[in-house]
């Protein structure tokens, strides 16, 4: 999915914070809302008829909560992706949504740049953690030096949102490379499929903060 694709959902239960949320995001090149919800039974409407390719989803919603409301989504269609949004800069929270398959978590404090670059790099097939709340999860994680210094590169990038072909451009690898790479890593760390690879480098990013200049092979 290109970020100049993005038809994008808003969710949540505040009717002003989906008016400034539209005002703002439909002003932006490549993003397009294709509608708005207030709440879980709405949004499933609003999915089946505007098909958005993203979801930009509030966590503290009344009756179903977003997270809950997240993993329904993503049962009903695995391609859609999810962004959540929150005044909640709880870890607990963001490991939960990651373990429903949102994609990111993005703090509704945080500048309108910022949102508006968890939406791209989410619609690319990245991931997306507000800064504040990555130094919260990762700090004082061990090292586990599993993994060649390719593989650590590789996962940092994960970490970071990066898709396969931002990897293989910047480290001057085919894709199937990095795939390979990927791949291995799963192998070594015991992960089954992509969202848990995902959410693994982004719950342990500060052990694998590599130099993308400085690992080979």
């Amino acid at each position: 999915m290109s970020a100049a694709s993005i038809r994008l959902l808003l969710v949540d239960d505040h009717p002003l914070v989906r008016d400034g949320l539209n005002a703002r995001l439909s002003t932006q090149p490549g993003i397009e809302v294709v509608g708005e919800a207030g709440d879980a039974a709405e949004a499933l409407r609003q999915v089946a008829a505007c098909r958005p390719t993203l979801v930009l989803l509030d966590v503290g919603m009344r009756e179903v909560n977003g997270i809950e409301l997240a993993a329904q989504l993503l049962a009903n269609d695995p391609a859609l992706k999810v962004l959540m949004l929150s005044m909640h800069d709880n870890p607990e929270y963001v490991q939960r949504a990651l373990q429903a398959g949102a994609s990111g978590y993005v703090l509704k404090d945080a500048p309108a740049s910022e949102i508006i670059g968890a939406l791209h790099a989410v619609a690319a097939g990245g991931v997306f953690l507000s800064p504040a709340l990555s130094k919260r999860l990762f700090r004082n994680q061990a090292p586990r030096p599993l993994l060649s210094p390719r593989e650590s590169q590789i996962l940092a990038a994960l970490a970071k949102g990066w898709s396969s072909k931002q990897m293989a451009r910047s480290f001057d690898l085919s894709v199937r490379t990095v795939d390979a790479h990927r791949q291995s890593i799963k192998r070594k760390l015991g992960l089954e499929g992509q969202a848990e690879l995902v959410k693994y480098a982004v719950e342990h990013a500060a052990e694998w903060d590599a130099d993308p200049g400085a690992a080979q092979g």
